[in-house]
């Protein structure tokens, strides 16, 4: 016999263990009796298969527990099988049953570092907003290409924007799973046309180096505006629907992400781990090309110069193409290292804005005039 709320009465916290975990009831309650005795010892053990009614979490510990009296106990039950969505109790007694799992407290957030978080994203959308209006509003020379960077600033702004208001209103939005799910599928399209922008850009901005001539009207088709934006989005529709088909239940984890079991986390993280290694080797390349062509070119300016304006565009571009996010896959237990990822990858903005805007002498030129034109309003 199966209750579908009576674990709301027998909750998992009336299983006491020696470790302090967090126990979550992973089943419905069951309870199994044989009609005309009272005797529930058996000769052979029976076998229960539970499915999970929550996601389970690989790092979990699952026990097949029995009622007994007015706790949840083992003796006599254990685990034969499991996986993401069954497990298989056998148990040498019969009794009522369920399948509870524990999993390690999460570690206590830092409000210091959540503050900076918070900060940093503001400072992100904030120069992302600015670089939109600037690509937008500036006139710019007929051989400058600024499609990647433009898309790379409406992705993130878009994703960044929409992660922030999601964990602030966490709270109203997670038990609408529908919408959860929705959101998390938005937040990997987002994040992922983000990364595949920042590889257009060093796919474009290798090619600039490598032929700092014009380039040739073919390779102009090839690389219009237009076939960029279909990689641009289309690569990341592509494998979010292609991610959905093969599982649907996917999206919609505890903070509206994606969920960790199964493996779908690596929907997300191949294609990022593919884009950030073909990136540092693209970055690479280009500073050793950058390197040697502005020595040919600039022999006339002084050493001191050169590497300054080197050391800047370099740390400036290395950002630009996200290869700091790197950074996150060796942040475990670093206060040090957590804080150099969330402030680099959260300053891709400002470092857009400053190489290709502020540092643009046509556009520094057009914000003098626009400037000029404003306080001469203000004094009429």
């Amino acid at each position: 016999m199966s209750y579908n709320t009576m674990e709301n009465l027998l909750k998992p916290d009336f299983f006491n263990t020696s470790n302090d975990t967090i126990k979550t009831m992973m089943s419905t309650v069951i309870s199994a009796t044989l009609p005309k005795t009272t005797n529930t010892k058996l000769t052979k053990p029976v076998n229960f298969t539970f499915r999970h009614i929550r996601e389970f979490d690989p790092s979990g510990s699952l026990s097949c527990v029995y009622w007994n009296i007015s706790e949840w106990i083992v003796d006599g039950c254990s685990v034969l099988k499991t996986n993401s969505s069954y497990t298989v109790c056998s148990c040498v007694h019969l009794s009522t049953f369920a399948l509870i799992m524990q999993t390690s407290r999460p570690p206590e957030s830092d409000p210091l570092l959540e503050l900076l978080n918070l900060v940093c994203v503001i400072v992100e959308l904030v120069f992302f907003t600015l670089a939109l209006l600037t690509f937008a509003l500036c006139q710019w020379s007929p051989g400058v290409s600024n499609v990647a960077r433009i898309n790379i600033c409406i992705s993130l702004l878009l994703a960044h924007l929409l992660f922030l208001l999601t964990q602030q209103f966490l709270s109203l939005i997670q038990p609408l799973q529908v919408l959860c799910g929705v959101i998390a599928g938005l937040l990997h399209f987002l994040f992922l046309s983000g990364f595949v922008w920042m590889f257009i850009e060093a796919v474009l901005l290798f090619i600039c180096v490598k032929n700092l001539s014009k380039i040739s009207s073919k390779k102009r088709e090839v690389l219009s505006s237009g076939f960029l934006c279909v990689i641009g989005y289309v690569v990341a529709l592509v494998v979010v629907c292609v991610s959905v088909g093969l599982v649907p239940d996917g999206y919609g984890g505890e903070h509206c992400w994606i969920k960790l079991d199964k493996g779908f986390i690596w929907s997300f993280l191949g294609p990022v781990c593919v884009i950030l290694a073909s990136n540092t080797l693209l970055f690479i390349k280009i500073f050793i090309s950058l390197n040697s062509t502005l020595k040919s070119l600039n022999a006339e300016v002084s050493q001191m110069k050169q590497t300054k304006i080197m050391v800047f565009k370099t740390l400036a571009q290395f950002v630009v193409l996200g290869c700091p996010w790197i950074l996150g896959f060796f942040t475990n237990g670093s206060k040090v290292l957590e804080i150099l990822f969330l402030i680099l990858n959260s300053q891709q903005g400002t470092f857009i804005f400053l190489v290709y805007c502020v540092l643009n002498h046509e556009v520094r030129q057009q914000y003098m005039k626009c400037f000029r034109c404003l306080c001469c309003v203000k004094q009429h």
